[in-house]
């Protein structure tokens, strides 16, 4: 996802912008002057300007080094401004739970003091296993100010669970409390027994959410504590231990993977933040604070940094709405009534939040104030993007990080070109190569696809267990995405395909190791490959492509149950499985997936367009460019539009004659 970009509201069909090449250099000191902010242009929409810009050496550009002191400072600065609104429902007419940046600084520290006292080391980890809450930002500054922070996807199962928090050594966990709308406290419980580190559950027991009476179960070694009442009575004004940071420290633990026993956790710096969390200052100076909504969770990178602690650094107000986010079925419906409710400027989501808030009708909502959606973690539809800009009058960006690059790559800038992820940012690095191995063999031109390497302040210290970096690093210290893609004239970068065969659904990486070694497990299975099926609405859903023993009768149904039962993250259960006589294989014996997505690919298109009555030729091709891309050639030429409006949500090039 990109960082918010500036937006000039559109008119008709109309965007009052200049061209890149039409955009004049701004002239600015080396050092922004935020306290005479908005400035009146925006800066860094070119390539030179990031190149101006970071003539001056990084450490004088951004002087904080830890998030902490970043977050101290806006406490400090913006003062009684609102930090965060919060809904427990996200009913129109809600009483909100406001937060100030005030108290947001007061509580992150009386967080890390109570941390402290717990035993908490800058070298210890503490497991967050939250919903979206206002205490989840205490939680996660402040076990990073004590501490490490490891926020772990709630909706995980108890045995995963268990295996990070083993992974990052967390000796406390702070969790919801016990409540009927989620299992969260249960599972919790169950994840710690499964540990020999965890000696403490904090529970976070949110008020019309949880019951604050329970209890552990009885013969348990564990401790509890009540996290709102714990924190209370800590020091507020500073850290008890006095604690001086360095940009190399490490700040936090975050889950992107790995197969089942071996949880991946890459490890961002205290630098990694800061430097978003300065940068993403520098970006916004010249627009007025404004609201954001954060529907994302916050154990996902962008909801914790550029929603986060970036956001907070900028002084903007975050509306969290509800502590399942885009998730809450009572708030979605109501989306649009709380944007003009909260007046909110911005939106980040991944695709499938689009797709589903293009479902929701407006109705008589005032949302004049919404000017900028960003989209990422997953491809979006072109076709969709422009009728979803078109319907709302909002511009959609689109930009490039993960997880190992604290959320950002690249950047879009207000005249995005189509197709493109944006440029790079200041003091990071994109290059464009050929690979060996962990070799360059070469050095891509301008428009020519290869593999995308990043490096920067912004990239990670490298994974926790050394095992998990040996081709994760190219030649000094250059990092290996597992993307591709190709840069134009201009420097702006086009995503063209992936490296790496991860399943993204709704935005959430599925390794597909996950998969098939449960599958590979069975008696009756030969081989297995796990890749995506193209889906309309959550981009892909994991399936298999299954070789079974001569003479087996195995099931598709016993197979997925039997798999079921093995893989330990539920969004990973594969939603459908096929058999091959025999797997594709490339000249040297290895299995060739990029032939398996352009199968189930077609199949799919076929299948939307017999239920359509629509007959048409389907062929497919991986280009180096566009990556896989369907071609449907209409036998009736009057339906090329309806083949077009039929296709245009999946993520897929398509060419349509």
């Amino acid at each position: 996802m990109p960082f918010e970009r500036a937006i000039t509201r559109k008119t008709g069909n109309d965007l009052s912008v200049k061209p890149p090449c039409q955009i004049q250099h701004m002239e600015y000191s080396a050092l922004i002057d935020l306290a005479n902010r908005p400035l009146p242009e925006p800066i860094m929409e070119t390539i030179e300007n990031v190149r101006e810009f970071e003539k001056t050496p990084l450490f004088e550009q951004f002087p904080f080094t830890n998030s902490y002191e970043l977050l101290m400072n806006s406490a400090k600065q913006f003062g009684d401004e609102h930090a965060m609104e919060f809904l427990l429902q996200g009913l129109p007419d809600e009483k909100e739970v406001s937060t100030s940046y005030r108290e947001l600084g007061a509580q992150v520290t009386r967080t890390a003091n109570f941390l402290t006292s717990l035993g908490i080391k800058p070298s210890d980890s503490v497991s967050i296993i939250l919903p979206v809450l206002p205490q989840t930002h205490f939680a996660i500054w402040g076990a990073q100010a004590a501490g490490i922070s490891n926020p772990i996807n709630p909706m995980l199962e108890a045995e995963h669970m268990a295996e990070i928090i083993s992974a990052a050594n967390s000796t406390v966990i702070i969790c919801l409390g016990k409540s009927a709308a989620t299992d969260i406290w249960e599972k919790c419980l169950a994840a710690a027994s499964m540990t020999d580190s965890v000696t403490t559950i904090v529970a976070v027991n949110a008020a019309g959410m949880c019951d604050p009476s329970a209890t552990l179960p009885e013969g348990t070694s564990l401790s509890l504590y009540d996290f709102d009442k714990a924190i209370a009575g800590m020091n507020a004004d500073a850290l008890d231990t006095a604690r001086r940071f360095e940009a190399s420290e490490i700040a936090a633990y975050f889950h992107t993977g790995g197969t089942t026993g071996r949880p991946k956790l890459a490890q961002l710096t205290h630098g990694n933040m800061a430097f978003v969390g300065q940068l993403m200052q520098v970006y916004t100076a010249h627009m007025e604070h404004h609201t954001v909504l954060c529907g994302l969770p916050l154990f996902h990178i962008y909801g914790c940094i550029i929603q986060g602690v970036a956001s907070f650094a900028v002084g903007y107000r975050v509306f969290l709405m509800t502590p399942s986010g885009f998730r809450s079925q009572t708030a979605m419906p109501n989306i649009w009534k709380l944007i003009e409710r909260f007046k909110v400027k911005q939106i980040s989501a991944v695709p499938t939040v689009l797709m589903a808030l293009s479902e929701i009708p407006v109705g008589d909502a005032d949302i004049s104030s919404l000017t900028n959606l960003n989209s990422g973690a997953a491809p979006l539809s072109r076709p969709f993007e422009l009728s979803f800009e078109e319907r709302f009058n909002v511009e959609i960006g689109n930009g490039y990080g993960m997880t190992e690059t604290t959320s950002v790559i690249s950047r879009a800038p207000i005249d995005q070109p189509p197709g493109s992820v944006g440029m790079r940012i200041p003091y990071g690095g994109i290059r464009i190569v050929q690979l060996e191995g962990t070799t360059v063999t070469k050095n891509c031109e301008v428009g020519e696809s290869g593999s995308i390497l990043v490096k920067g302040p912004q990239v990670f210290a490298g994974y926790k267990v050394e095992a998990d970096n040996n081709n994760a690093w190219i030649e000094d210290g250059w990092f290996n995405t597992g993307d591709l893609g190709y840069l134009d004239e201009n420097d702006c970068l086009y995503l063209s395909g992936r490296a790496k065969d991860l399943i993204i659904r709704s935005g959430h990486n599925i390794d597909p190791e996950l998969i098939e070694e449960p599958l590979n497990s069975h008696p009756e299975v030969v081989t297995s490959v796990a890749i995506g099926l193209p889906d309309a609405y959550t981009g892909e859903l994991p399936m298999a492509y299954v070789v079974l023993a001569q003479g087996s009768s195995l099931s598709e149904k016993a197979l997925i149950d039997y798999a079921a039962n093995l893989i330990s993250e539920r969004a990973a259960i594969p939603k459908r499985i096929d058999f091959l006589q025999e797997m594709p294989l490339t000249a040297v014996g290895k299995i060739f997936r990029p032939a398996l997505r352009q199968k189930i690919a077609e199949e799919v298109v076929n299948g939307l367009l017999e239920k359509a009555n629509i007959v048409a030729e389907i062929s497919s091709e991986n280009e180096k460019k566009r990556g896989l891309v369907i071609k449907a050639v209409a036998q009736d030429k009057s339906q090329i539009e309806t083949i077009k409006d039929l296709v245009k949500s999946y993520t897929f090039a398509t060419d349509v004659s």
